[in-house]
């Protein structure tokens, strides 16, 4: 999975737990990110418009219109648009 440079290193440390993309990522895979990794424990398809506040913040953005930004570099996000809501944690993170 990648992470925008700004994101990566409180991907790593935990801080941000979750993320919503048109990619799809198995439950059990690990993904390099960075100079670490993250393993995926859940997948789900959500429409844009039931993202709750707590995973804006959880996605590390500070509302739904920049997380539907951010998730819109493969095409604009509307409020039906389905996305994968993918939950992980980082595993093997050592700061450099």
């Amino acid at each position: 999975m990648e992470f925008s440079p700004e994101l990566r290193e409180r991907v790593l440390t935990g801080e941000i737990t979750v993320s919503f993309r048109r990619a799809r990522v198995k439950p059990g895979g690990r993904y390099r990110v960075g100079h670490g990794q993250i393993e995926v424990e859940s997948v789900d398809v959500v429409p844009f418009a039931a993202i709750t506040a707590a995973d804006v913040r959880r996605a590390g953005e500070k509302d739904r219109e920049s997380l539907r930004q951010r998730a819109a570099h493969s095409g604009p996000i509307a409020d039906e648009s389905l996305l994968f809501r993918i939950e992980f944690h980082p595993v093997g993170f050592r700061a450099p």
